[in-house]
C-alpha cells in the first residue's frame, strides 16, 4: 500500500477553470466528419445528416469548444469549397492525408452542428497555400451581418445571420516539414501578423491562436515561439502548444509519468512568451492554446503519407488512426487533464484531438452503433464537475522510479471549489501498476458535510491494464461507485486502486 498525503486551502487558487479547456477538435480527416458526426441515411441521422446517437455522447463528453476544419487539412483547403450547394462543391484531392474530400460536410454544417452540440466553435484558416485575402475573406464571410458581396452570400447559401465565430487559429503546426506550405519562423510570423490585421479589420473582437510549435521535440522549439511571438505579440491572444504521447517498449511507468513533459512543456513556453513580453516591454500576457493533445500510438502509415497513396491511393473517409483505448490510457489521459487543469491560470483553451474515430473518445461504425472508449470518462467527469475556483495542490506522495523521469509521484491530483454550490471537487490517478493507494486529503478553510459523487475506473475483474471498450465487447471499461470514501471536517480519505482514475465530489462549508 502506498500513501499520499495532499494539502488544499480555499485561499490559494490558481484562477476560475476555463471553460474552454474542456475542448475538442473535428478535422476532415478519416472517419472524424464522415460516418461519425454525419451520416445521412443512417438509421439515428436527422434531416441534416447529424448523427444524433453520437450527438447524445458529444453532449454528455461535455466539450465545450470545437476545432475545425484541421489540423493538417486545412493548411491545403479552401473554405470555398465547404460553402453552397452541395451538389455544385467540387471534389478535391486532399494531400495532407492523401484521401479524397467531397466537401459534403462545411462551414455552414458545422455552424449547424456546433448549435444543435452546444459548442463554440474554434476556426482555422490556411495559411499553407492561402494567406491574407483568404482569410479577411473568410471572416467576412462568417461574421459580418450583411450588405457586401461575402455577407449577402452567406445569406443567399442559407444563414442570413452571422455566425459570430470569435474563436480563430491563424494556421496549423506551421513548423513541421510535413506541413503543405511549412514556413521558417520569420516566415510564419510575419503572415501571420498580417492576417490577424486584415481580419481584425473586418472584425476586431476576434481572439486569434497563433501556432507554437507541433511539439516540444521540434529542433526549433522555444525559438520559434519567440520569433513567431516577436512578430505577433500585439496582434494575437493565444499561441498553440500540440502533445501526443504513446507506451513504447512495454515501459508503462514512463508512459504514466509523461504528463510531467506536459507540465514542462507548458512552463516552457509561458517562460518564452513572458520573456518576448519583457523585451518588448508589452502590458497584456499571451495565454496559451493547447489545442491538440492525447494518446496516439503512431505507426509509419499514420505519418508517411506518400506511403499510404501507394498503398492505398485516393479514398474517401478511410479508417485511420482509430487507436483503442484500454485502461492504462485512460489513466494518463486523466493525468493530462490535471496538467491543464493545474495550469488553467495560462492555460486557457484545450483541445482533445480528436472527437470521434480518429484518436477519439467516442467510436462509431457506419450505419452501426456508437459507444464511449475508456478515455471517455476523466473527460466527461472534469468537464462536468471542474468548475469555480482551481485550488493549489501541495503533494507528498510515495514515489517510484520510470526511465524517462526518474522519480515520479504514484498519485496524480487536481481539484477545484465552487464557492457558489459549496462542491469541491477531487481528479486521482494513482499510477502503481501493482499497488493501492491510501490518500488523505487536508481541508484548510473548508469543512467536508458529505460525500455526494464519487467514482473510479480500474481494471475490470478477471481482465488486465489493456482491457478495451470496442464493438464487439462492448463498453467494459467504465466508472463505477468508488468506496469507503470519508469526509468530514477538515479531512477527506480514500483508497484508490493499483492503477485507477477516480473522481470526488464534496459538499463543504467554509471554516
Amino acid at each position: 500500500m502506498s500513501r499520499a498525503r495532499i494539502v488544499i486551502d480555499r485561499d490559494f487558487t490558481v484562477g476560475e477553470v476555463p471553460r474552454r479547456l474542456f475542448g475538442s477538435f473535428v478535422e476532415h480527416m478519416g472517419r472524424c466528419v464522415y460516418t461519425g458526426i454525419y451520416e445521412p441515411g443512417h438509421p439515428e441521422a436527422d434531416d441534416s445528416g447529424f448523427r444524433q446517437d453520437v450527438m447524445k455522447l458529444v453532449k454528455e463528453l461535455g466539450a465545450t469548444v470545437v476545432r475545425y476544419p484541421g489540423g493538417n487539412f486545412v493548411s491545403g483547403y479552401n473554405w470555398e469549397d465547404g460553402v453552397g450547394p452541395v451538389e455544385t462543391r467540387p471534389r478535391r484531392l486532399d494531400g495532407a492525408w492523401h484521401t479524397l474530400e467531397t466537401n459534403a460536410f462545411g462551414l455552414h454544417e458545422f455552424v449547424d452542428w456546433s448549435r444543435q452540440a452546444g459548442v463554440e466553435i474554434m476556426e482555422a484558416i490556411n495559411l499553407g497555400t492561402r494567406g491574407v485575402d483568404a482569410a479577411r475573406e473568410l471572416v467576412e464571410y462568417a461574421n459580418h451581418p450583411g450588405g457586401t458581396y461575402l455577407s449577402d452570400l452567406r445569406a443567399k447559401n442559407g444563414h442570413k445571420d452571422p455566425f459570430d465565430i470569435k474563436l480563430w487559429c491563424l494556421g496549423n503546426e506551421m513548423d513541421g516539414p510535413w506541413q503543405i506550405g511549412h514556413k521558417t519562423a520569420d516566415e510564419y510570423g510575419r503572415l501571420a501578423q498580417e492576417a490577424a490585421k486584415a481580419m481584425r479589420f473586418v472584425d476586431p473582437s476576434l481572439e486569434l491562436v497563433a501556432c507554437g510549435s507541433s511539439n516540444s521535440g521540434m529542433p526549433t522549439f522555444g525559438a520559434w515561439e519567440q520569433t513567431v511571438l516577436t512578430h505577433t505579440y500585439d496582434e494575437v491572444d493565444y499561441i498553440s502548444l500540440h502533445a501526443y504521447y504513446q507506451e513504447q517498449d512495454g515501459d508503462a511507468g514512463s508512459f504514466l509519468a509523461s504528463a510531467r513533459d506536459m507540465d514542462h512543456f507548458i512552463e516552457s513556453v509561458v517562460a518564452t512568451a513572458d520573456a518576448v513580453r519583457a523585451k518588448g516591454k508589452h502590458s497584456k500576457h499571451i495565454n496559451l492554446s493547447f489545442d491538440e493533445w492525447n494518446v496516439w500510438y503512431t505507426r509509419p502509415e499514420d505519418v508517411d503519407s506518400p506511403n499510404q497513396v501507394g498503398k492505398h491511393g485516393w479514398r474517401e473517409h478511410p479508417r485511420v488512426i482509430e487507436d483503442e483505448y484500454n485502461v492504462t490510457d485512460a489513466v494518463v489521459v486523466g493525468t493530462f487533464l490535471n496538467s491543464l487543469l493545474r495550469h488553467g491560470d495560462r492555460v486557457k483553451i484545450a483541445n482533445q484531438a480528436q472527437l470521434v474515430n480518429v484518436i477519439a473518445p467516442i467510436m462509431s461504425e457506419e450505419n452501426g452503433p456508437a459507444w464511449r472508449q475508456t478515455i471517455f470518462w476523466p473527460f466527461a467527469r472534469m468537464a462536468e464537475l471542474a468548475t469555480g475556483q482551481i485550488l493549489q495542490t501541495r503533494v507528498e506522495s510515495d514515489k517510484y522510479e520510470n526511465a524517462r523521469f526518474g522519480d515520479t509521484d504514484l498519485v496524480d491530483v487536481s481539484a477545484t471549489w465552487n464557492e457558489e454550490t459549496g462542491r469541491a471537487a477531487f481528479f486521482f490517478a494513482n499510477r502503481s501498476l501493482e499497488e493501492a493507494a491510501d490518500v488523505e486529503v487536508a481541508l484548510r478553510g473548508l469543512d467536508a458535510v458529505r460525500v455526494t459523487r464519487a467514482e473510479v475506473l480500474e481494471i475490470p475483474e478477471g481482465s488486465d491494464r489493456f482491457t478495451t471498450n470496442n464493438l464487439e465487447r462492448g463498453e467494459h471499461v467504465g466508472l463505477k461507485p468508488l468506496d469507503d470514501v470519508k469526509a468530514s471536517g477538515g479531512e477527506l480519505r480514500l483508497n484508490l486502486p493499483a492503477l485507477s482514475w477516480a473522481v470526488v465530489e464534496i459538499e463543504t462549508r467554509t471554516s
